[in-house]
């Protein structure tokens, strides 16, 4: 299995350890989505996850406003995040600093 097969295998995972512990499996609530952005992404956030952050990811992220975020809005999120850590690693590459 490659690297990229793998990533993808995870995303899934990661998404279905959080969904449905609240209501409808397929889907994350605010309350699992904000222990899923605590747990498994704290490190790269780097700031305090309070309620007032996870409504803004929440309402950024739920296109079609049924108040849960679906495997499809998740995955919005993951390549919004993963775009802006490339940005950040490419500035400080530009700048001669080590990533």
């Amino acid at each position: 299995i490659s690297n990229l097969e793998s990533a993808m295998q995870m995303l899934i995972k990661t998404f279905h350890k959080y969904s449905g512990k609240e209501g409808d499996k397929y889907t994350l609530s605010r309350g699992e989505l904000k222990e899923l952005l605590l747990e498994e992404l704290g490190s790269y956030l780097g700031v305090r996850c309070d309620n007032e952050a996870v409504e803004k990811v929440m309402n950024d992220l739920d296109a079609n406003n049924d108040g849960e975020v679906d495997f499809t809005e998740f995955i919005i999120l993951m390549g919004a995040l993963t775009v802006a850590c490339n940005d950040f690693f490419l500035e400080k590459t530009k700048r001669g600093e080590r990533v």
